[in-house]
């Protein structure tokens, strides 16, 4: 007869998996996040020469790196989260 530490074990992830999860995660919210707050040139009316006008004035893609690496933190820890708890688990994952 199983413990019920063993019975009730949550699934766990490779820190590989994870490593991997992440990095998909975090290049789907870049994609998210790049439109957050830009203004584009001709919105700021200062259109530089030999450049389209509906590129972003002032770009602050520091910024935008530091709030898509917290928002893929908790998107991923949510994840994570719900796998442990077996609501997601791989066979719902699964296509075919």
């Amino acid at each position: 007869m199983k413990s019920l530490l063993t019975a009730y074990a949550a699934p766990t992830m490779s820190l590989t998996t994870s490593l991997a999860v992440y990095f998909i995660v975090w290049w789907i919210v870049l994609f998210a996040v790049l439109p957050w707050g830009v203004r584009s040139q001709a919105e700021a009316g200062d259109v530089a020469e030999g450049t389209d006008p509906g590129a972003p004035a002032v770009p602050h893609l520091l910024a935008k790196l530091f709030w898509t690496t917290v928002v893929s933190a908790a998107v991923f820890g949510l994840g994570v989260a719900a796998y442990r708890r077996g609501w997601i688990t791989l066979d719902m994952l699964s296509l075919f």
